[in-house]
């Protein structure tokens, strides 16, 4: 039974990536991941910030006027230690590609170009055999319009992609008004995969001290139907290779992803609630199911629920939204 898949221009040995995580940060945790089956890792996120203290250029924003407002200085947590730091991050990469045969993929988080062109570069000298571009950022300015922001995030891509060699993957948010046409943008401007969604943190309101507080909560397979749902209509529409992210627990979200187009299914919650191990588990199902219902080939049955068989995708759409509000029955 094959098991491979192509990610990235990358034969991976199965459909199963660890994504970012604090899991990822450990070189150890790293060689477990590959002994369990998985066939990639995506280091945790070098953020743009970090980039930015390096050349004191976020320092020299933050201390200014801090005699006066001090407590501003609070609300930023410690970016020169976390994830190591930008020099430490190399290195990370470094020692993990020499402790691996399966690939490495680097990750920057940000928003603008900054210093994203230049870490790249360091990234690819590092070792890493991609780098994934989180774009995480929610506008708050009212001037901004969506197609300035699209625009942005094509030109940073576009930047990314003249500097190195390695294949780039673009992870996005669901909050877009015309996916389709973002991602096809994204693919036009270099992007050799992308990674569907990030989600979206939101913090928390606490009554008492009447603060808000950051609240993060691990995923469950109810989250996988937002990114089942856009892969299914991007399947066959664009160039890039795609990914689920967010979701993904068991075998079955595992071929859902598959089905709907993907080419990996990332995994990060079921990770960190169950153990590194669980990764081999979900293995496991995954080839008995194949098995029991004759396939030979996980590239056989990608696609195979995608909307690439709907002439009007619209209009499946809109009969799809009716039935599921018409399937309740009140009692």
């Amino acid at each position: 039974m094959d098991m491979s898949t192509r990610y990235l221009g990358l034969t991976l040995k199965s459909p199963i990536v660890a994504s970012a995580s604090p899991l990822c940060e450990s070189v150890d945790n790293l060689r477990r991941m590959e002994d369990a089956g998985i066939a990639a890792v995506v280091l945790p996120s070098l953020f743009e910030e970090q980039l930015r203290l390096e050349s004191q250029a976020l320092d020299s924003d933050l201390s200014r006027g801090d005699e006066s407002f001090a407590e501003s200085l609070n609300y930023f947590p410690s970016l020169q230690t976390y994830n190591l730091g930008p020099e430490g991050y190399l290195e990370l990469i470094r020692r993990g590609k020499k402790a691996l045969s399966i690939p490495v993929i680097a990750s920057l988080n940000g928003v603008s170009e900054g210093g994203w062109v230049r870490y790249a570069r360091l990234m690819q000298e590092a070792g890493a055999d991609a780098i994934e571009l989180n774009l995480y950022g929610l506008v708050t300015d009212p001037r901004i319009s969506s197609s300035q922001l699209e625009q942005s995030y094509c030109e940073l891509v576009s930047s990314v992609k003249a500097s190195v060699t390695i294949p780039v993957a673009v992870k996005l948010s669901p909050f877009f008004t015309a996916i389709p046409y973002v991602a096809q943008r994204l693919d036009e401007a270099g992007a050799d995969a992308l990674v569907l969604f990030n989600r979206f943190y939101q913090p928390e309101f606490d009554l008492e001290s009447l603060e808000v507080v950051p609240c993060l909560t691990l995923s469950n397979s109810q989250e996988l139907l937002l990114r089942l749902h856009w892969i299914a209509l991007l399947f066959g529409r664009v160039r890039a290779s795609l990914a689920v992210t967010g979701g993904v627990h068991n075998a079955g979200d595992v071929l859902k992803a598959i089905m709907a187009g993907a080419n990996v299914a990332m995994m990060t919650s079921a990770l960190l609630r169950y153990g590194i191990e669980h990764a081999a588990l979900v293995l496991a199902d995954l080839k008995k199911w194949m098995e029991e219902h004759e396939y030979e080939s996980i590239r056989q049955m990608r696609g195979s629920m995608s909307h690439r068989s709907a002439s009007r995708p619209d209009v499946f759409e809109r009969v799809n939204y009716m039935k599921v509000l018409s399937s309740y029955a009140l009692r």
